[in-house]
């Protein structure tokens, strides 16, 4: 949630951030409103109580026709309190559903507009100009099987998939040079669970305008998570955080599950868009004065991870309109597709500022040992939507794959990913 203290202080700054994204400004007066109404009843029932406290004290020194005045009043202010509480609750209620709402305020330097409105930062490498035509993701795929689209869509329906042999090689060990990477930079690892309660799903943001992306178990009442940054923000709940010795950083190893609803007839070929997949996703805990700065260093570390799979790609400035509930500002790393002559995203990266940690009650102390409110940001650091721009930057005319030099290693020293026999 946004903080209130900035509703009520400066509300046009709320107001901008909404005409950024896109939203309804209207919503901040109907906040100020209730939020006018909740702060009214919570001042008249602590007068009426108030009052309560004092006249008991005089019905105890009151006899005769005194007393039964005194008492009937106090009926009457009993029937007021309860009035007052009435209102309280319901004007709060109203509030705090309408709060929840209301996305995170966008960064000043945010681009405005929508999904095409985004700022191109830099450009790092030059897309290969190949002297045969070359495959797309699927073709190769299938070629050094390493992909089964058809089994997948028999055992799972559309968008699913199997990686197999030399694919399944491959995700691991992209995966595991991700992991790697995460901990010589002092992440600790996890592997989360992908089930998660209601509440914490809400509180990343992820229901609301974008309930129809996440998978539900209605008869278990939990959520399958599109990425572990779900878990990983659920995983210091109502906890207070010791940040004096800088940020805690996780890195999370899961499989993540998408819906993708409304994306009918998008990216339908290969495993560009597709509704399970495996990811390891940077998460970070910080104070909210060093977001930015934490903001920076994860976009560096996911652009050193792109630097190990040697393909061209672009860093974007998405802008507002196009942004997540929860995030303020977000940076993608997008890479060359030579059969789509276009850039797709691979990574993202997000400042959510305080916005999640509020609505989950995660805190600090600060120097003072008083209570803050903590800053939470993620980025991913691999994905299995890699393998696309590995196979098709990196493929030969022989029908072959050369293996980047950094991931050598993790596939047991295979410099080539040659196609399978008949």
């Amino acid at each position: 949630m946004i903080d209130p203290r900035i509703l009520r202080e400066d509300p046009d700054l709320v107001r901008a951030s909404q005409r950024n994204r896109g939203e309804d400004e209207g919503v901040v007066d109907k906040l100020l409103d209730l939020d006018q109404r909740r702060r009214s009843a919570i001042s008249r029932a602590d007068t009426l109580r108030a009052e309560q406290k004092q006249l008991g004290k005089q019905i105890g020194k009151a006899q005769g026709e005194e007393r039964e005045r005194l008492l009937a009043r106090g009926k009457e202010l009993a029937a007021e309190v309860k009035a007052a509480e009435a209102e309280q609750a319901q004007a709060s209620e109203e509030f705090n559903e309408l709060h929840q709402s209301v996305p995170n305020l966008v960064h000043p330097d945010a681009p405005a507009g929508g999904e095409e409105d985004y700022e191109v930062l830099k450009h790092v490498g030059t897309p290969a100009e190949f002297d045969f035509t070359p495959s797309d993701h699927l073709e190769i795929g299938q070629r050094i099987g390493a992909l089964d689209m058809e089994r997948g869509a028999k055992v799972s329906g559309a968008r699913f998939y199997f990686l197999t042999g030399i694919g399944a090689q491959l995700q691991l060990a992209l995966l595991n040079m991700a992991a790697a990477q995460a901990v010589e930079n002092g992440f600790q690892l996890m592997i989360p669970p992908v089930l998660v309660r209601p509440e914490v799903m809400q509180g990343t943001g992820f229901l609301g305008s974008h309930s129809a992306e996440v998978y539900r178990l209605e008869a278990d009442d939990l959520y399958l998570v599109g990425t572990s940054e779900v878990s990983l923000a659920g995983y210091h709940s109502d906890e207070i955080l010791d940040l004096s010795g800088g940020p805690l950083r996780y890195a999370g190893w899961s499989s993540c599950f998408r819906r993708e609803a409304g994306s009918y007839g998008k990216d339908t070929r290969g495993i560009i868009r597709v509704h399970q997949f495996d990811k390891v996703e940077m998460f970070v805990y910080s104070r909210p004065e060093d977001a930015e700065a934490e903001h920076a260093k994860l976009l560096s570390w996911e652009e050193e991870m792109l630097a190990k799979i040697e393909v061209p790609y672009r860093v974007i400035d998405t802008a507002g309109g196009d942004l997540g509930t929860s995030a303020a500002r977000k940076f993608d790393c997008e890479a060359w597709v030579p059969t789509q002559q276009a850039y797709r995203e691979l990574t993202s990266t997000s400042n959510c500022t305080t916005f999640q940690a509020r609505r989950l009650g995660i805190r600090y102390r600060d120097d003072d040992g008083k209570p803050q409110v903590a800053a939470t940001l993620n980025g991913t650091l691999a994905t299995t939507r890699w393998i696309v721009a590995i196979l098709e930057n990196h493929q030969q005319a022989d029908g072959s794959v050369r293996v980047p030099e950094a991931m050598r290693s993790f596939l047991g020293g295979r410099e080539v990913i040659e196609p399978v026999a008949g």
